[in-house]
């Protein structure tokens, strides 16, 4: 891939940030494909025989993995880590009274590409529908492998490139509409060359149906989704833009309805049973964040 496609497809993580805060409120209601992800996620997770003290739920959102991983391992300790920090005061505000109680610096503000998490500290870590929002993925995979603990499991869930095809496909006027996603053996590989052990990849197509276009940008844009490419338009989405849209993705209506194709890469992989890491020193291992009621 030349350069310059390179950077039309770099991710604004601050946009990203803000997107992800201003949806903390309304991400619950329209997450029904992040909902589902999970599920699956834990039900191949039954498979696994792991039994973790220390687990970190790499974007987290608002905090329904983390939840659930804490029920399943009751003696462990759960980190809930997001870019967005709208998303952990959702976390935060969702939690049991116990939780808040007994892992009140279980909350961590931060990016998976540059983690603040002391190395081989962590037994499991977590990532539902998170890491295709990283610029580098190799950097991302060497964080999560740094911070494991020898022996440990990664368990991750992505996007693959016909995510939103329908929509790419519809807004081809130069500039970039959708992210680009990357292929489910380009990530094998790269978690293969990040010291990764044993990796097990899979993928599943969901679609999901909608009236008209409205209702899909909707969606996308109450669970955070928004474009952050450094390729997108920069003005405001005109009348004549969203028209021409809604006409391109009539070519794809089937049974009265549009669809979104959602292609989603399952994985897991393992880190060597001794560690391949110098030892770098954070402090307790961590560095959380608090909330604490105002006075």
């Amino acid at each position: 891939m030349n350069q310059a496609l390179i950077d039309q497809y770099f991710i604004d993580k601050k946009r990203v940030r803000a997107s992800f805060d201003r949806a903390a409120q309304t991400y619950d209601a329209a997450a029904v494909l992040q909902k589902l992800v999970r599920e699956e996620m834990f039900s191949r997770l039954d498979l696994i025989k792991v039994k973790p003290h220390t687990i970190l739920d790499a974007g987290c959102g608002t905090g329904h993995g983390s939840f659930e991983l804490q029920k399943r391992y009751k003696s462990a300790q759960v980190f809930s880590l997001d870019l967005a920090f709208g998303m952990l005061q959702k976390t935060h505000a969702q939690q049991s009274f116990l939780n808040k109680l007994l892992r009140p610096k279980g909350l961590i503000c931060a990016d998976i590409e540059n983690l603040p998490i002391a190395t081989d500290t962590m037994d499991v870590v977590w990532s539902n529908l998170a890491i295709q929002w990283c610029n580098d993925l190799d950097k991302s995979f060497t964080e999560i492998s740094r911070l494991l603990k020898p022996n440990s499991l990664f368990m991750f869930s992505t996007f693959g490139p016909d995510t939103l095809k329908e929509l790419r496909a519809a807004t081809s006027n130069g500039e970039t509409h959708v992210s680009r996603f990357i292929d489910m053996h380009d990530i094998g590989d790269a978690l293969t060359r990040n010291g990764f052990n044993a990796p097990v990849l899979d993928v599943e197509r969901y679609t999901l149906t909608y009236d008209d276009v409205r209702s899909v940008m909707v969606d996308l844009k109450s669970i955070g989704a928004n474009n952050a490419t450094q390729g997108r338009g920069r003005g405001l989405a005109g009348k004549g833009f969203l028209k021409k849209l809604a006409a391109q993705y009539e070519q794809f209506r089937v049974d009265g309805k549009l669809p979104a194709t959602f292609e989603v890469i399952y994985g897991h992989a393992w880190t060597p049973e001794t560690s391949q890491h110098s030892n770098q020193d954070l402090g307790d291992g961590v560095s959380p964040i608090s909330f604490r009621p105002r006075k």
